[in-house]
């Protein structure tokens, strides 16, 4: 069985071309749009699609492990889409299981991943999964809670339009509640609100050219890289190509704008609130 992050999947070559890449700019936060596991099971004639998406589990710990050699703090996966539970039954259901069963070999490897440092957040309306799955994904969230090497979103359930509906109604529930003056409401305060922050380099694979609902608010200055390979067949050279592209075309970093007081204690009590909602599901 794969686990979360593969060790040794570099060879000595390959560590150098990464220690060169690593010599320009390097992206903080790269988000990947991971297309093409169903295509991949139909290329290689599978019967059933969701060996597809077993094979793109095992590249996603193959690539968390590259972007750790390669000291990116932050990586985002599209997971899976609340579009997603319009396909057929049995796909749904596979996924799910797969779900349960690499949340449960996640915290099985518990000590390993905190040893890696790597953070766990899902992002989505969890509300939506098997009740089973969302214990699974709470547990997962608290154990790695105040791990800082690396965070991990992985969009579960999600799309870009539920997840800004969600942070317009957290905002109007705070204006309401008199926990946030409406002025305090800004672009900053709105992108803070939301589940996943703003990546610097988003990658999808596959050849299709769309953002399908994902992180529509954050990627005004994100610089979108598009490969024809199906996410299975996705390699170092492929990321490294992707950052060679990213170094070409970044804009300048952002300033950080300060939140005022009123803000950040609003913000700090969201946060809160969310860490309370994920042991209530758990039963702490």
């Amino acid at each position: 069985m794969t686990s979360w992050i593969k060790e040794n999947c570099v060879s000595f070559f390959q560590l150098f071309c990464i220690k060169v890449v690593k010599t320009g700019r390097v992206p903080q936060h790269i988000a990947f749009i991971m297309d093409g596991n169903r295509r991949f099971a139909k290329k290689h004639k599978h019967a059933e699609t969701v060996v597809g998406h077993h094979k793109g589990f095992d590249k996603l710990s193959e690539t968390l492990k590259w972007c750790l050699d390669l000291g990116i703090p932050e990586v985002t996966v599209y997971a899976f889409s609340i579009e997603n539970f319009k396909r057929q039954e049995d796909e749904v259901n596979g996924i799910m299981d797969l779900a349960r069963d690499k949340f449960q070999r996640l915290l099985n490897e518990i000590d390993s991943i905190n040893e890696w440092g790597v953070k766990i957040h899902v992002a989505g309306r969890l509300s939506l999964l098997p009740e089973d799955v969302q214990q699974l994904i709470s547990k997962v969230m608290l154990a790695t809670r105040y791990n800082n090497k690396m965070q991990l979103n992985i969009a579960y359930a999600y799309t870009g339009r539920d997840e800004i509906s969600r942070a317009a109604s957290c905002l109007i529930d705070g204006v309401q509640n008199n926990e946030l003056p409406a002025d305090a409401i800004d672009e900053d305060m709105i992108s803070q609100t939301l589940d996943i922050g703003e990546p610097e380099l988003l990658i999808r694979t596959s050849g299709e050219v769309r953002l399908s609902d994902f992180m529509l608010w954050q990627v005004s200055h994100t610089v979108l890289y598009f490969s024809d390979v199906l996410w299975p067949e996705f390699t170092i050279w492929n990321l490294l190509g992707a950052i060679i592209h990213f170094q070409r075309h970044a804009p300048p970093s952002q300033p950080i704008k300060d939140n005022t007081e009123v803000q950040q204690e609003f913000l700090d009590k969201l946060e809160r609130r969310r860490w309370k909602d994920l042991e209530s599901i758990v039963g702490c």
